[in-house]
This record gives C-alpha cells, sequence and structure tokens, in this order.
C-alpha cells in the first residue's frame, strides 16, 4: 500500500491534481500509468491516491464552511448602531439600517397568497365537491387535502382561511356552520315589481345572458387554476424524480470505488504481499 509514513511532497501533490483534472476522481491506476505523473507518483499506490484525495476534498469543504460562518459577523456589526439611530429620528431611519436578510424575508410572505391564489381556489373547490357532507368541508378538513397532494407554507391555514373568506364574500362559496360548500344558488339582487306584458321577453333574455357570461367566466378561471395545479404537482414529481436518479448515481460512484478497492487488495494478495487494513 505504498509508504505511508512519507510526507506528500507538494510534487506529488500537483500530480494528483493534475491526474484528477486529466483522468477524473477514481482513475488511480490510469493517473500512476501516465507517464506524465508516474515519474512524481513512483512511490504511491491506487490507495494512496485516493486517501490523499479525499483529505484534500475535506479540507476544501471545510474552508468552505469557515467562509460562510464569518458572513453573519458583517450582519451583525451592521445592525449594531440601531439604538442611536432610533434616539435621533423617528421609525423611518430603522428601515434603511435593518438587516437585508429581515427585508427579503417578508417579501415572498406578502405576495405568496397573491401569486397562489389561482391554485388554492382550485384545490379548495376539488376538496369540497368531493366530500359526501351536504353541509360541505370545514377548513380542517380542507387544510388537510391540500397538504397531501402539495407542500404548503407554514402559516397556510391563516392564508386559507382569508381565502375562503374572501370567496364566500364573491359568492362562490356559502358557509354553513363551521364548513364551507360551493354555492347553489345563482340569483341576480333581489324581485322586482312584474314589467308589462311587452317588456318580459327582452328583460329574460339579459338576464340569462348575464348569467351565462357569469358562469363561463367562472367555470374559465377555475378550469385555467385546475390546469395550473395539475402541470405544478406533474413538475414537482419530476423533480422529485430527477433526486432519486442522482442518489443512484451517486450509489453507482461509491459501489465503483469500493469494487476497484476490493481489486487492488486482492491483486497484491495474489503476488504475495501482505496487506494492511487500517
Amino acid at each position: 500500500m505504498g509508504n505511508q509514513k512519507q510526507k506528500w511532497t507538494a510534487e506529488e501533490e500537483e500530480a494528483l491534481l493534475g491526474g484528477v483534472a486529466k483522468h477524473g476522481p477514481g482513475k488511480w491506476k490510469n493517473i500512476l500509468k501516465d507517464p506524465e505523473f508516474a515519474p512524481f507518483l513512483t512511490n504511491r499506490s491506487n490507495i494512496d491516491l485516493k486517501d490523499k484525495w479525499r483529505n484534500l476534498s475535506v479540507s476544501t469543504a471545510g474552508q468552505g464552511s469557515k467562509e460562510k460562518s464569518r458572513t453573519p459577523k458583517i450582519k451583525a456589526i451592521t445592525a449594531a448602531p440601531l439604538p442611536n439611530v432610533q434616539h435621533s429620528a423617528p421609525a423611518a431611519p430603522l428601515l434603511l439600517t435593518a438587516p437585508p436578510d429581515t427585508v427579503m424575508d417578508d417579501a415572498p410572505n406578502s405576495t405568496h397568497e397573491g401569486k397562489n391564489a389561482p391554485r388554492y381556489n382550485a384545490m379548495i373547490f376539488e376538496a369540497v365537491s368531493t366530500t359526501k357532507d351536504t353541509n360541505g368541508c370545514d377548513i380542517g378538513a380542507i387544510v388537510h387535502y391540500i397538504e397531501q397532494r402539495q407542500e404548503v407554507p407554514q402559516n397556510f391555514r391563516r392564508l386559507l382561511s382569508s381565502r375562503l373568506r374572501r370567496l364566500v364574500a364573491q359568492g362562490k362559496l356559502e358557509k354553513v356552520e363551521n364548513c364551507y360548500r360551493i354555492r347553489k344558488d345563482t340569483s341576480l339582487g333581489t324581485k322586482t315589481p312584474a314589467p308589462k306584458q311587452k317588456d318580459v321577453r327582452p328583460r329574460q333574455l339579459l338576464s340569462s345572458g348575464l348569467m351565462t357570461t357569469s358562469e363561463s367566466v367562472d367555470d374559465a378561471a377555475n378550469a385555467a387554476a385546475y390546469r395550473v395545479a395539475d402541470a405544478e404537482n406533474k413538475a414537482y414529481m419530476a423533480a422529485e424524480a430527477v433526486k432519486e436518479a442522482e442518489r443512484i448515481s451517486k450509489m453507482a460512484e461509491d459501489s465503483d470505488s469500493m469494487l476497484q478497492l476490493v481489486k487492488d487488495i486482492y491483486e497484491r494478495c495474489s503476488r504475495g504481499e501482505i496487506v494492511l487494513l487500517a
């Protein structure tokens, strides 16, 4: 397994890095056979190269994490002058010196409901229409129905309650006790006095046209919202499939490395060499 006590020289490390850049990680035998790097790695074996490459990778990752850990200190320094500014001015300067994370975190929450309103409407109508209860669904059942089909924010119950109140105010849903159901009546306004005989037909035609237009617009909006929700659900499933494929690929790479290690040990044992496993 090579001279483990001998410290790696700068020339050996440069040869290892150059070989990985040329042949790729895990191709230790090819690197040792390459005439460009072999003269510098005569005292090293496949396992030596693998261990050294792993150590270099771990040390690089550790330096990256240390650099990230230093970032919050800068934010704390910029936020320190807040007490002095508060005495000299009312509330306006606080917005100018507030940490960037505070402003950035509030923006997605303020626009989340408006951006996802059509999708939530479609999911609400779907949940209410699938229930067998004549009174409809309560807010807990609707939340459970939507959570089973897609990811929701932490304050989703409050957003859903606001969305349900808005749909009730628009006349698309009606509230029965603590449940919500799709509104069945489509009456327009209050009753008016009976018109004269000659005015009956035009008024009926006008009322029918308004009802048909309103229903067609609502149906089109609900259908579009449902299609958007379905497309986003398919995109989420595709992303999960990609993650699973990447995980399987990583497992295959690890298996190849382990197989290469076993082959090296077998070759050394077949030549009568003594292999020590740490």
